[in-house]
């Protein structure tokens, strides 16, 4: 007999071989051993097909899909045994994507796919792929093929990708990451956990946003990596030359967004992912929470005491201890014996009310929420076909597959009974999912995927997306044209679609004050505009100092609410006393005036898919000093803030970005572009104005719509360049605008030494009741002489000693002359 190695058995199972008398027979068990599991990567490709946008490329074994998505995004799909999974994705939304021209291009070396904006390069011997500019930047390569391992455990495969990682590099975005802004250096991983009272640098968190920037010598591309399995992200930690990134299973597939600039990746992103709906206006407004406020006559206190003291708020949220035994859609009869009275009463005095719901569904055949769950097999199971039980808040629990899109229906349905009760929003909390003890559902526990079917380990990731989906699609369905409130803990990328965000369980302290600051700013650019922080810590104690500045800095997170643990000493805006409740009240109150500002800023994220906060770099990308910058960010399009974020401090280095600004209190004029020492006492933070902006401001309210407006305060900023701003107006709290029922103004300006014009142009249905803006106009370099509205002189206009310029016109003014 031959010598057979063991080699060749494996590569062949059906060798034959011949004995002495030369007849042929079978080995019945060739293998004897079996080769370890490595890690396998692509070899030279070897063949392609082409199908209009899409082209398939093999190695013999393993196919790779390459897909133009638009001009300037490039899809990328690995199938390491050459079959595709089903292609569905939780994350993507439809969008009408503009591909202008394609091209197909092979040569000796490489096969190129071009669009007018990027090509995508396969190297042919090593299967390496590459983006590079229309210019011929090289803006992301492969350091090594793509690489993918069998997982003998649970089938599939650990699926890897590497690339080379520029010395000027860096990295953003990634959610809401518990550490410094810039992630070079940093190993994360996104698999959403509880983690209460989480410390700086934890890892993981809440949400798994699997989506970064790369920042190189002013260009920005982004790689968003549509996985749901736990994945696992190394910013040139391993190796400085070599970023990486690496699922625990599923595939292998990416998009490369092309920028070139920063804020066109994040809007690229958002076209691919969506946007948050434009939220009610009350939502915008002042929220006040704590575990818990009950009975019915601590909530009315609570609110009352807003009234008396005169301190802006729009709502009040209600913990678990308004339920029954923690029962979800059940009332307390002894803390809350008349719910739609209490909630009657409140609307009363302008406040909408938000209540908490959990996952965990007690396990009791008297419960009828547990009663149609279980009658109608809703609830997660195991692979054994055991129910998933486990321990939360109301004990032992079952919980719902909201990736069975019959559950999410049943679901949404259930929040009737709370709706008659005058319930406004939904708090969904716990949703990661958490299970006390265990930390959340086992691996092996089973989910529907939209009839795509898979473990708890595909699923896990998206479980409290999928919840806050059927709770916004639920109250879509039944409050009808009215506007879902809807905030959630947990989420996956998409999750702005159907909710805001909180960034969880934080600690009353300076570090996680400074850690708000820099989560915020991450989740804006990581589609998620919709966002805020527990305001004072939930855990811990802090000071008057450390409340009021966390107030000065939720003035300008898109989710204001102030939110506390019931171990903790009471955290409303007075608790402090004096002189911390004036100025609590002198910030908010500010909030309330510029909600016409924020509003038109939700519209431009929703319309235009600009994040609502914007970071330095993201303004200015090209300083390379900036891209290691986290306090200063802007609001909007046109105010930049930098919060206090240390206690005791006098004044504080502010970075203005190059070109002019002005200080929002004191007017002072400022050339951007290098750091400049403000003053910060307690009741001040530094904020500044854009040259050239237009902002309105409502009067102060003590909660949205609390009277009809009469005129609106328009503030605007000369400048020498043109400058535009849009604002946005529509009813409010209905979806008319989906149907042209808004109104999107644009004021551009342009000034010299001797004259200031405005302009105003309209688009849309809506008519807003108010008649009349009244104008300020700031910085201007001449003394006025005239001021023509509409080819009409008017003769009623003032200014002070500063020469600040005050007049008032009609809503509807076209153009405005202001001359020396």
């Amino acid at each position: 007999m031959e010598n057979l190695t063991n080699l060749d058995l494996m590569i062949d199972p059906s060798l034959k071989v011949s004995d002495d008398n030369n007849e042929e027979k079978f080995l019945n068990n060739p293998i004897v051993t079996v080769g370890p599991v490595t890690k396998q990567y692509l070899k030279a490709v070897k063949s392609y097909i082409t199908d209009g946008n899409r082209f398939v490329f093999s190695d013999g074994a393993s196919k790779v899909q390459v897909s133009v998505i638009s001009d300037e995004i490039i899809r990328v799909r690995m199938a390491p045994q050459g079959t595709f999974l089903a292609d569905f994705s939780y994350a993507l939304q439809p969008y009408d994507h503009v591909i202008t021209e394609v091209k197909f291009i092979e040569n000796d070396l490489q096969y190129l796919i071009s669009t007018p904006k990027v090509t995508c390069a396969i190297t042919k011997a090593d299967f390496l792929i590459s983006f590079i500019d229309r210019d011929g930047f090289l803006m992301s390569s492969d350091a090594k093929p793509m690489h993918y391992e069998e997982n003998v455990q649970f089938g599939g495969y650990y699926i890897y990708c590497s690339k080379t990682c520029q010395t000027t590099e860096d990295f953003y975005a990634l959610g809401d990451k518990a550490t410094e802004f810039n992630l070079r250096g940093k190993r994360m991983v996104l698999w959403n956990t509880d983690t209460y009272a989480f410390a700086k640098n934890q890892d993981p968190l809440y949400r798994s946003i699997p989506f970064y920037l790369s920042l190189n010598k002013g260009y920005c591309y982004g790689i968003f990596h549509d996985n749901t399995f736990k994945t696992h992200y190394d910013f040139a930690v391993e190796s400085m030359d070599c970023t990486s990134f690496w699922s625990d299973g599923g595939e292998l597939n990416y998009y490369y967004i092309h920028g070139p600039q920063m804020v066109d990746v994040v809007r690229r992103y958002s076209m691919l992912t969506g946007t948050h709906q434009m939220p009610p206006m009350w939502a915008l407004g002042f929220h006040q929470c704590r575990w818990s406020y009950y009975p019915d006559k601590k909530v009315k206190q609570v609110a009352n005491t807003f009234r008396e003291k005169k301190i802006p708020c729009d709502a009040i949220y209600l913990d678990i201890d308004y339920m029954n035994g923690y029962r979800c859609f059940t009332w307390n009869e002894r803390y809350f014996p008349d719910p739609k009275n209490l909630l009657s009463e409140l609307n009363d005095i302008g406040f909408k009310t938000v209540v908490i719901i959990d996952p965990g569904i007690k396990v009791d055949e008297n419960y009828w929420v547990f009663k149609e769950g279980k009658a109608n097999n809703y609830f997660c199971r195991r692979c054994d076909d055991y129910f998933m039980e486990g321990n939360v808040w109301p004990g032992r629990c079952q919980f719902p597959d909201f990736t069975n899109p019959k559950v999410r229906e049943w679901w949404g349905g259930l929040f009737q009974g709370l709706l008659d009760a005058g319930v406004d929003g939904v708090w969904n909390d716990m949703n990661e999912p958490a299970v006390f003890g265990s930390g959340s559902f086992p691996d092996d526990v089973r989910h529907n995927f939209d009839h795509h079917r898979g473990s708890h380990r595909k699923a896990h990731n998206v479980y409290g997306m999928q919840m806050v989906r059927a709770t916004y699609e639920g109250l879509q369905k039944l409050q009808k044209n009215k506007r879902p409130f809807t905030i959630t803990r947990a989420g996956y990328s998409g999750v702005q679609r159907y909710s805001s965000v909180w960034t969880g369980d934080n600690v009353a302290t300076w570090e996680h004050l400074k850690l708000a600051n820099v989560m915020c700013q991450r989740l804006s650019i990581s589609g998620i505009s919709f966002c805020g922080t527990d305001i004072g810590g939930f855990t811990g104690e802090p000071d008057g100092e450390l409340f009021t500045r966390w107030i000065q800095l939720g003035v300008f997170t898109p989710l204001m609410r102030a939110h506390s643990a019931g171990d903790t000493r009471e955290r409303e805006p007075w608790s402090f006393g004096e002189p911390f409740e004036s100025i609590c009240r002198k910030f908010i109150e500010l909030r309330y005036k510029l909600l016409p500002y924020l509003y038109s800023a939700f519209w431009q994220h929703y319309k235009y898919h600009l994040p609502v906060l914007r970071p330095v770099v993201m303004l200015e990308p090209n300083e390379h000093i900036n891209h290691f910058r986290e306090d200063e960010f802007s609001f909007g399009d046109s105010i930049l803030v930098c919060p206090v974020l240390q206690p005791g401090v006098a004044n504080r280095k502010v970075y203005l970005p190059k070109g002019t600004w002005y200080d929002y209190w004191t007017n002072h004029k400022y050339k951007g572009g290098k750091e400049f020492v403000i003053s910060t006492p307690l009741d001040s933070m530094p904020i500044f104005v854009k040259g050239g902006a237009s902002i309105p401001e409502y009067p102060v309210m003590q909660h949205v719509n609390e009277f009809e407006l009469e005129s609106v305060t328009l503030k605007t900023w000369f400048s020498e360049m043109e400058e535009k701003s849009i604002i946005y107006e529509d009813h409010g709290e209905n979806f008319a605008y989906k149907l042209d029922i808004y109104l999107e103004k644009t004021i551009t300006v342009r000034g010299t030494n001797g004259s200031f014009v405005m302009e105003q142009t309209m688009h849309g249905m809506y008519t807003p009741r108010y008649e009349k803006y009244e104008h300020i106009v700031y910085g201007l370099p001449f003394k006025v002489k005239k001021v023509i509205v509409d080819g009409k002189e008017i003769k009623k206009y003032s200014f002070d000693t500063t020469n600040v310029l005050s007049f008032t016109t009609t809503k509807q003014f076209k153009k405005i002359e202001i001359l020396a």
